[in-house]
């Protein structure tokens, strides 16, 4: 099968059927097999309906419905699970991505050998306040931190090798960040198109400024994943040991001026009423906590028995 079709969606009844008609028109124009997974999160309308009868009269229409709204991420997840095309293109199904687009997009998977081409919708026809500005400062800080060089993560037309797909693990809101699992997965041959922005012709989006902000808490977490999620001793056990040293070598400066100064008969406090000694015990005790957390983190690691050590490409019978 050459491609899979994979669109996640919530309350889009007056889109759907348009949407079918416009990819099939592409599908056909171009003789590819194809199938298109729609996938319904938790939609409150009549979107299931119209995807069983999209499906009774298109064989290559499939759908899975879930109890409830559980998230973009886990709607894709669950359509990366059931695609079996050699190229799997996700989008979303608010008709602002052009089904128009794939054709190109399937070329440059199979035939320039991009593991991954993701949509850049370099002109918007978003409100350049409550969109734009937010998206352009999120791209920019995501481009920062991941060392993915793309201009739109939040695009939803993307394509991907069907080995990608099978090879990532997209959970929580890590749809925004799926190139950056693939670049970690070891994927490294990431491509942009740029693509055409539609306005929205039907209903209102179903996102608002809340995303940007999870989008950068979650851009903290992958960033910390990828860099420390196999060896978290690197961190807590380096931070741990730096602050105990500092405050074990407080606590011996604090405990020599003490003796020095009753040596040479100075004035002098308590120990106990310096509150510098306070200080340094915090630190020792932050530190050796922080050592500690590092070990257990690593203990952890090492006793999970479903940990995928590695990823096979290929195999020879």
């Amino acid at each position: 099968m050459n491609l899979s079709i994979v669109i996640p969606l919530l309350n889009e009844e007056e889109s759907l059927t348009e949407l079918h008609q416009w990819i099939v028109t592409v599908m056909t124009s171009n003789s590819y097999s194809y199938e298109v997974i729609f996938i319904d999160d938790g939609s409150t309308d009549n979107s299931w309906n119209i995807i069983q009868g999209l499906s009774k009269n298109n064989s290559n229409i499939k759908g899975i419905k879930f109890l409830q709204n559980y998230g973009k991420s886990q709607a894709l997840h669950a359509g990366f699970k059931k695609a079996m095309g050699d190229v799997i293109i996700t989008m979303d199904a608010d008709l602002q991505d052009s089904p128009e687009e794939i054709p190109e997009l399937y070329n440059m998977v199979m035939d320039q050998g991009f593991d991954l081409v993701s949509g850049w919708k370099k002109k918007r026809y978003d409100s350049v306040v409550s969109k734009n500005l937010p998206s352009k400062l999120f791209n920019w800080a995501a481009r920062k931190t991941s060392g993915v060089k793309l201009n739109d993560f939040n695009c939803g037309l993307k394509a991907y090798r069907n080995i990608v797909i099978k090879n990532i693990e997209v959970s929580g809101e890590m749809h925004r960040y799926i190139p950056v699992l693939a670049k970690n997965a070891g994927f490294t041959k990431i491509g942009e198109k740029i693509v055409m922005h539609q306005a929205r012709k039907y209903g209102s989006t179903k996102f608002g400024m809340e995303r940007f902000i999870n989008g950068f808490l979650d851009l903290i977490t992958i960033w910390f994943i990828s860099r420390f999620g196999k060896r978290p001793m690197h961190l807590f056990g380096a931070l741990g040991v730096l602050m105990f040293i500092i405050g074990l070598l407080s606590t011996i400066y604090i405990g020599f001026t003490k003796l020095y100064k009753l040596y040479n008969h100075e004035p002098t406090i308590l120990v106990t009423n310096n509150p510098w000694f306070y200080i340094a015990l915090t630190t020792m005790i932050i530190g050796t906590q922080l050592f500690l957390a590092g070990f257990l983190g690593e203990i952890i690691l090492r006793t999970k028995n479903n940990e995928e050590r590695y990823k096979i490409s290929e195999t020879l019978q």
